[in-house]
């Protein structure tokens, strides 16, 4: 049944209820709590959501220091998520567990990560340098061969991707966000100005600001607004092993130079990826074991000799909204648009810069100065053709 006009009209519409979109509307809600907003998701059980298929990862080993302090800030609210986002006696539960990242390096990459652990240490990260004897001796099972070292963020790790996007939700509903079930076909504008946006029902959502949050979808609604963001969903597999040989301990996400990455999982199982250049580009959720057998299978065991006897147990595949031009967010109103307000493009990693961004969006759709300055990812750098550089973007 169509809801009334008079209930149409809104502060604020967020395109997708993901993360970015459930972290916008609570603190928006949190910093201006008479704020009408909506929340209009197509997937109200988030079955294809990236949010609820990733890996989960959160790390500060960037070497771009916009995005090491966003991470800083995902730490300090996932250590005090649950009792923050706790709503009457429900209360989410996170399971941030900092089982560490290591990064490891070959010997023609040393100079760019000794650049990057010594500006992650300058902003009081807890990041170090191993030696191949170091991560040895940490992880028996590791065979670092001729590399040269790697880093390693002891503060790093992975968390409940779905209750915590369960717990932003929840919250933010509890505050007073109406979360509408509906696909967004056309974001509508007059005279360089937001009005609203439109659904495949019919319905409409009038408001003068209008947040895409809709990750891999995001382009293709920007366009019917007639703004080209250099946005491609790409499809990214996880692989679930159950190998003979257990680790005596939690492994670290564990990033080779090749870009393979893994980590243990709750239950002894191991979690593994790898982004390759021929990761197809759509809406594709299959995923293709000969992947695995065939080419990631062979790279582990060479670096996890014990891992050559194992079980695929299953596997999923998520999307990426990959940004072309740099990898980097696409953050903040669009030049061209009054009231039309950018997330996107965060290229694997918009779990775990959710916190800071959706914060960040709310200080500038209500006035306020940032916490922190998030400018450098404005989208006029899109108009401008102008990358953010960042060396070993993973």
């Amino acid at each position: 049944m169509p809801r009334p006009a008079s209930s149409n009209l809104f502060d604020v519409v967020v395109i997708g209820g993901g993360i970015m979109g459930s972290v916008t509307a609570y603190s928006l809600l949190k910093a201006a709590s008479h704020l009408k907003i909506a929340v209009v998701e197509m997937d109200p059980a988030y079955t294809r959501a990236s949010t609820t298929l990733s890996m989960s990862n959160v790390r500060i080993q960037f070497s771009l220091k916009q995005n090491i302090q966003i991470s800083q800030y995902a730490f300090e609210v996932l250590e005090h998520f649950d009792e923050e986002m706790a709503v009457g006696d429900s209360v989410p539960h996170v399971a941030f567990r900092r089982e560490g990242n290591l990064f490891l390096v070959d010997s023609d990459r040393v100079p760019p990560a000794q650049d990057a652990l010594a500006l992650q240490q300058s902003l009081g990260c807890r990041v170090q340098w191993w030696t191949p004897e170091r991560i040895k001796k940490s992880y028996p099972l590791y065979e670092p061969g001729t590399m040269a070292g790697g880093t390693f963020g002891g503060q790093d790790g992975h968390f409940d991707a779905y209750a915590a996007l369960m717990g932003y939700r929840a919250k933010a509903r509890a505050m007073g966000a109406d979360y509408i079930h509906g696909e967004v076909v056309a974001i509508e504008v007059n005279n360089d100005r937001v009005q609203g946006v439109r659904l495949r029902s019919g319905e409409r959502c009038t408001s003068s600001v209008v947040v895409n949050c809709a990750g891999a979808w995001a382009a293709g609604i920007a366009r019917t607004a007639g703004v080209e963001l250099p946005v491609v969903p790409v499809k990214r597999q996880v692989f679930v092993l159950d190998t003979a040989v257990k680790p005596t301990g939690p492994l670290p996400l564990t990033v080779l130079p090749s870009g393979l990455y893994f980590r243990s999982e709750t239950g002894g199982v191991i979690l593994l990826g790898k982004s390759m250049p021929e990761d197809p580009i759509g809406f594709d959720f299959t995923w293709d074991d000969k992947r695995f057998l065939e080419i990631l299978w062979p790279e582990l065991a060479e670096f996890v000799p014990a891992f050559d006897r194992l079980k695929l147990m299953r596997g999923w595949s998520g999307l990426y909204a990959v940004n072309t031009l740099d990898g980097n967010a696409i953050l903040g109103e669009w030049p061209e648009i009054r009231g039309l307000y950018l997330a996107n493009g965060f290229s694997g990693h918009g779990l775990q810069q959710g916190p800071a961004v959706g914060r960040y969006l709310a200080e500038r759709i209500i006035g306020s100065a940032p916490v922190l300055d998030l400018s450098i990812f404005s989208p006029r750098r899109i108009l401008e053709s102008r990358p953010i550089s960042e060396d070993g973007l993973v």
